[in-house]
C-alpha cells in the first residue's frame, strides 16, 4: 500500500469545484474532450463513479473562490482524505497535477480516464495516480481492472503492461475523433497474491522515485 505520509504529493478526491481547472488539462490531453457538464455529472449523479485528483503536498498556491459540493460518497480509506461538505470559502490549494476517475461495476473496477499536465508528464505523477485508483478498486471490492487505451498510446501501453494490464480485446473504430481502434486492457484478479506482491514492490520503487525526486 502506498505511504502517502512521506510523499511530495497528495492523492484526493475530486470535487466539483475543481472541475473548471481540470478542465483545462483535459483539452490539453485529448482530442476529443468531455465537458465540464460531463464531469460534473458524474461527480454529482453517477453513483457508479469515483474521481480522483494529484497536488503537490506543499507549492506555490492558487487562490480563488469557489463552492466545495459532495458527491455524498463514502471516500473511505483515501489518504489523505479533504473536507466534502457543501461550504463557499476561499481556498489556497495547489494547482491540479493529474486527474483520473473508475466506475464500479459490480466486481469490476473500469478506469474512465486519467490524464496529467503536460509539464508534468514522465515525472510518475500519472503512475502515482494509478497505483491508488488500483488501490481503492481492492477496497471497493473490485476483482479486477478493465480500460481502453488507443492503438498508437504507446507510453500508456507502457505504463499498463507495468502495473499487470494484458490486451484482452480490441474495440474497432472506438474513438470518434478519427475512428481509432482501442485496446481492451484489463488485471489479472486483484486478489491474486502475485499481483498483490507484484503491486507492492512497484508501489515502493515508485516511493523512492517520488520521494528523491527522480525525473
Amino acid at each position: 500500500m502506498l505511504d502517502y505520509s512521506g510523499l511530495p504529493y497528495v492523492v484526493e478526491p475530486m470535487l466539483v469545484r475543481d472541475v473548471e481547472e481540470i478542465m483545462g488539462i483535459e483539452r490539453e490531453a485529448f482530442s476529443a474532450p468531455w465537458s465540464a457538464n460531463a464531469y460534473r455529472h458524474e461527480l454529482l449523479s453517477n453513483e457508479l463513479a469515483h474521481y480522483y485528483l494529484v497536488r503537490q503536498r506543499h507549492a506555490p498556491v492558487q487562490v480563488r473562490r469557489h463552492t466545495m459540493r459532495s458527491a455524498q460518497k463514502p471516500w473511505r480509506a483515501l489518504l489523505p482524505q479533504r473536507e466534502t461538505q457543501t461550504r463557499t470559502a476561499i481556498a489556497s490549494l495547489p494547482p491540479v497535477l493529474a486527474y483520473g476517475g473508475l466506475w464500479i461495476m459490480v466486481d469490476e473496477a473500469h478506469i474512465s480516464t486519467i490524464a496529467t499536465t503536460r509539464e508534468w508528464r514522465g515525472k510518475g505523477i500519472g503512475e502515482l495516480l494509478l497505483a491508488a485508483m488500483i488501490e481503492h478498486a481492492q477496497r471497493l471490492g473490485a476483482e479486477k481492472v478493465t480500460l481502453e487505451v488507443r492503438v498508437s498510446n504507446q507510453v500508456a501501453q507502457q505504463l499498463y503492461r507495468k502495473y499487470g494490464f494484458l490486451v484482452e480485446g480490441r474495440r474497432r473504430r472506438y474513438y470518434s475523433d478519427n475512428g481509432e481502434d482501442a485496446l481492451i486492457m484489463t488485471t489479472p484478479p486483484l486478489y491474486e497474491d502475485g499481483f498483490r506482491q507484484a503491486l507492492e514492490t512497484l508501489e515502493q520503487k515508485l516511493e523512492e522515485r517520488l520521494r528523491a525526486g527522480v525525473t
